[in-house]
């Protein structure tokens, strides 16, 4: 796909109709792309688990977050009901000695590592598989699909694609001195079909129907190095407008990035905002993810040469939310 970047509109139209799944799975879809992860690839997934190695993909939900209240994201706030104190000074009212603690969080649903659901962007008016969006989501919620219709379905084979280690500064497959050298790509790099196929190739990976693939760039090893800055909203390494295409044609279920906006930021078009997520939400259905700490994982994954595991990351299944926090939990 070739980009003018002068024309948001008409690329985002054209590459909304070219790549729509609207009606592949019926006039009353709730799932999108997850239509693909069905049981069979559910269980060529579970057995990836060969070393039963576990680890945790999401960030923290704390205080020490990116969020500076860009769009109204805040951190989480954390707040004790009960404690310790309360039971030792004999305060809770409860007999024979017994206490507890108990606590609340505060946050919005998007701040930490999260999925987006398919009611989370509308395209000129219009939710997933065609409805009229203020018809979907209203003051009481995602009436119709809601992210608690995904809560059993996000389980299968999971495939890790460590762009910004592959991946050199200048686009190759350098990994001289600079940003690529340390397995992280620079802020405004557009990971490209190219980038990505070239990726799978030298992890000996196939990427195909019903994966979820996941996306390093490296961005959070470098703010965690270097300080949050504008992690939540500002520059990054992602996924170019042009890889539209890939995603359709892959018959992926999800895909997640180790970035706030899973799209190279700045867009790639003169005065757009997210023009992917226009595409892939609405009109493809597909599932994206988040803010997803892939480092430890990645790390693994070149030590031993495989980049397939059983990967879990069921969203909370809260009525009517679009989108939730996710603790993604990888197997190998």
């Amino acid at each position: 796909m070739s980009l003018d970047r002068r024309d948001p509109e008409g690329a985002i139209a054209g590459a909304a109709k070219a790549y729509s799944n609207w009606g592949r799975w019926g006039e009353d879809d709730v799932l999108g792309t997850l239509n693909f992860l069905d049981e069979a690839k559910r269980r060529e997934g579970m057995a990836l688990g060969r070393r039963g190695v576990s680890f945790s993909l999401s960030q923290r939900f704390d205080m020490n977050g990116p969020q500076k209240g860009w769009r109204r994201r805040t951190n989480p706030i954390h707040t004790m009901l009960m404690t310790g104190t309360d039971a030792a000074l004999g305060n809770q009212g409860s007999p024979h000695g017994i206490g507890g603690a108990d606590d609340l969080i505060t946050m919005p649903l998007q701040c930490s590592t999260q999925w987006d659901g398919l009611g989370h962007v509308f395209d000129h008016g219009k939710a997933w598989n065609g409805r009229d969006a203020q018809k979907v989501v209203t003051a009481d919620g995602d009436l119709v699909t809601g992210i608690e219709h995904m809560a059993a379905h996000v389980a299968g084979r999971g495939v890790l694609l460590d762009v910004g280690r592959v991946i050199g500064v200048g686009g190759g497959t350098s990994r001289s001195s600079g940003a690529g050298s340390r397995g992280e790509l620079p802020d405004g790099f557009a990971i490209t079909e190219e980038h990505l196929t070239a990726t799978a190739e030298a992890h000996g990976v196939i990427v195909g129907r019903g994966d979820i693939v996941l996306v390093r760039t490296g961005q959070l090893a470098r703010v965690r190095r270097e300080g949050w800055g504008e992690y939540a909203g500002g520059d990054a390494p992602g996924l170019s407008f042009t890889t539209a295409g890939w995603l359709h044609a892959s018959e992926i279920a999800a895909i997640a990035t180790d970035t706030w906006g899973f799209e190279v930021r700045p867009n790639e078009f003169e005065g757009a905002f997210q023009p992917l997520h226009q595409v892939v939400i609405p009109n493809m259905g597909l599932l994206v993810g988040e803010m997803w700490d892939l480092d430890a994982l990645a790390a693994d994954c070149a030590d031993d040469g495989v980049y397939e595991f059983w990967l879990t990351a069921a969203p909370l299944p809260i009525t009517g939310a679009v989108g939730s926090p996710v603790n993604p939990i990888a197997v190998k």
